[in-house]
């Protein structure tokens, strides 16, 4: 259970061709799955049980990272497969058609599941999705992003923290970056993070989103956006597709992780959305 909540939570892993994936399920009701890269199904919590009320709420650690073990720790983790890693648990709980909502690089993956998986989801909330590609000046932003890997793999993980900041256009105070980078890990931390450095971030960022596909599909897409990511680049990437969608921007409380900035508000929003036709 998470916090002082007394939402029941079932926790369960599936065997997948590669490896072995790690979930969470909460509540009763329409099946609502919330997906994340990289972070793991503890983010979610809090969302997830308020959620549970009226859901049965799947949460799971994404493919590579904390409890989802990969039998080559050196493969890389795609859209595509962490899509069908998605897939086949929503297949194994035999409770589809879902609901899905992705938060940053699990928007990626919920994009790829819209198109790889159209007869396992009826809505896709893609909120904020880091897809350089869709930017004029991805070229600048992807030789910056090869910079920041470069760095990280170089053994200066404040560098590359500082780097990863500036190219996501976050601006904190100083003693929050030496809070988040500067610090001892632990050695699970160490691993997931070097997991998503080396084998999560350029898949994630580079992916293309099918837009005709995404268009013909018999699902809704909605892209989120962060009300205080004004300015942040997860903002004209998350304008871009839903233009390319023909849509526009369906406005969240909060910014990039406005699910953990204040669930009970962010959970709110997300019942409008998903209630709306």
């Amino acid at each position: 259970m998470s916090g002082t909540s007394t939402t029941h939570v079932s926790t369960g892993t599936l065997e997948v061709p590669d490896g072995r994936l790690y979930y969470e399920v909460r509540g009763q009701g329409p099946l609502l799955a919330l997906v994340a890269a990289p972070m793991d199904a503890a983010a979610f919590a809090p969302l997830a049980d308020l959620l549970a009320t009226e859901h049965t709420v799947l949460t799971t650690d994404p493919r590579g990272i904390h409890r989802s073990v990969l039998h080559d720790p050196h493969q890389d983790s795609t859209p595509e497969l962490r899509a069908d890693d998605v897939s086949r648990l929503i297949t194994h709980l035999d409770a589809g058609p879902a609901a899905v909502l992705g938060s940053s690089g699990g928007a990626v993956t919920v994009l790829a599941l819209a198109q790889a998986h159209p007869e396992q989801v009826h809505t896709v909330v893609a909120h904020e999705p880091p897809l350089l590609g869709l930017l004029e000046d991805r070229s600048e932003r992807l030789a910056r992003e090869d910079d920041m890997i470069a760095t990280y793999l170089a053994g200066d993980r404040l560098g590359a923290g500082r780097k990863f900041l500036a190219n996501a256009d976050i601006h904190l105070p100083e003693e929050m970056v030496l809070a988040m980078y500067g610090g001892e890990l632990t050695p699970q931390a160490v691993a997931d993070e070097h997991f998503q450095y080396v084998h999560m971030i350029r898949g994630t960022t580079r992916f293309r989103p099918d837009v005709a596909a995404l268009r013909g599909a018999p699902v809704r897409v909605v892209v989120g956006l962060g009300e205080t990511s004004t300015g942040q680049v997860c903002d004209p990437t998350s304008r871009a597709l839903a233009t390319a969608l023909g849509t526009a921007p369906t406005m969240f409380p909060g910014g990039h992780i406005g699910f953990v900035e204040d669930p009970a508000a962010f959970a709110a929003r997300l019942r409008e959305v998903l209630a709306a036709t």
